[in-house]
């Protein structure tokens, strides 16, 4: 099941920064422990399953005790001390921070990964031209350079396949990577330079009115999903004000 497969990429980004612009408001652990659960529950509503949620957003799962570790060491220093070492001082506050701060990097990372998969470039291109009203080459650019990402995978693999072809590919693991990387630059370049001259060729550099091929349409599917990321936003805030958790940007 997939119910934002009709949404707009416009509506899509416009919801998300209406879902998480709010949670940055307060670092406690109530109001990004709503958002987080709201997200994990809607998941497979959007069509991303909680499996895909973990192999998508793994590297949030690692970014969040790193930095909830942190907060715990050099956290604002408050009420009961467990353990001190120069700078290090493990107290209530830095604890509950780093509770918070880890919550809050799954809270607003998550909703990113629901929102924005499988948008596809070419639509989001038109919804950013037709109704944000963005420059016209800008957004063209945008989306040939987001086209051209798709490949980079594949140009790993076939640089990787003539390295080994040529006897070439048996090296360290860190020389291997830096070489890899600096011919993946050299051939995005290439290919770059000569994506920009056949579009200019082609008369996408021109300054005139254009023309789209596809209409990019909002309706009532696009306003509800604004309007539930709004109140899981405001519902998050409003039991975090009642409980007493609120804290205004951690202080």
């Amino acid at each position: 099941m997939n119910l934002l497969s009709k949404i707009n990429p416009v509506t899509r980004i416009i919801a998300l920064m209406v879902l998480t612009t709010p949670l940055l408001l307060s670092l406690d652990v109530m109001s990004a422990a709503i958002a987080l659960v709201a997200t994990i529950i809607l998941a497979p509503f959007a069509g991303v399953t909680w499996k895909m949620l973990l192999k998508r957003g793994w590297m949030l799962f690692l970014m969040a005790p790193v930095a909830a570790l942190s907060m715990a060491l050099y956290g604002r220093p408050d009420g009961k001390e467990y353990f001190s070492f120069l700078l290090i001082h493990v107290t209530d506050n830095s604890l509950a921070l780093a509770a918070a701060i880890g919550l809050r990097v799954l809270a607003i990372g998550l909703p990113v990964v629901v929102l924005i998969a499988r948008i596809d470039p070419t639509d989001l291109g038109d919804g950013l031209a037709q109704l944000l009203k963005l420059p016209e080459r800008f957004v063209i650019g945008a989306v040939a350079g987001s086209r051209l990402m798709t490949l980079f995978r594949e140009d790993w693999y076939s640089m990787s396949r003539a390295r080994r072809a040529r006897g070439i590919a048996d090296q360290g693991k860190i020389k291997h990577f830096f070489t890899m990387t600096f011919g993946l630059l050299v051939l995005s370049l290439r290919r770059g330079s000569k994506l920009a001259t056949a579009m200019e060729a082609r008369g996408f550099g021109r300054t005139t009115g254009r023309t789209w091929a596809r209409e990019s349409t909002v309706g009532a599917r696009d306003l509800v999903l604004i309007l539930v990321c709004a109140a899981i936003s405001a519902i998050a805030l409003t039991v975090s004000i009642q409980t007493g958790f609120f804290k205004f940007l951690g202080t």
